[in-house]
């Protein structure tokens, strides 16, 4: 099993990727209200900003902003996967999955990366509303649905 620590930094500015499990579903867009719903949910309960989201069919990019003097992401990202996933039907799980009470519904792990400065940002940011047009779903961020840039760019 890999041991990693993860960075601990308060109020810092992270991107994340997370993916389904099964890649080559469209889950995360077919039930994009259900997703939308945990995020919204979660961020009651437990404050981030969003400065950018992108949500493709089987996997998601976001930047966050976390609050000052918080850092726990990784919270943030259990409950957002949990209520997704309860609100999934059944899937088959492995006995690693039943053990640690998971539907298997997402990969374990998630990508992360503290931001650096404000070009990293800027990239990152990009990088996100991109992704739909490096995948070939669209040819341009302003066709994709699912996307932060129709809020940032009207």
């Amino acid at each position: 099993m890999s041991s990693y620590r993860r960075p601990v930094l308060p109020g810092a500015r992270v991107f994340f990727t997370v993916t389904l499990a099964e890649r080559g579903t469209d889950l995360l867009t077919r039930e994009i209200a259900v997703l939308r719903d945990a995020v919204l949910r979660t961020r009651i309960e437990r404050p981030f900003g969003i400065d950018a989201w992108v949500v493709l069919p089987d996997h998601m990019h976001c930047v966050w902003a976390l609050p000052e003097g918080d850092a726990d992401f990784a919270t943030r990202w259990s409950v957002i996967k949990a209520r997704f996933s309860r609100a999934m039907p059944p899937v088959a799980r492995r006995e690693s999955h039943r053990r640690r009470r998971e539907h298997g519904v997402w990969q374990r792990r998630f990508w992360e990366h503290h931001i650096r400065d404000e070009q990293d940002w800027d990239n990152h940011i990009r990088y996100c509303w991109f992704n739909p047009v490096k995948h070939g779903f669209v040819e341009h961020p302003r066709d994709w649905p699912y996307s932060s840039w129709h809020r940032d760019n009207p």
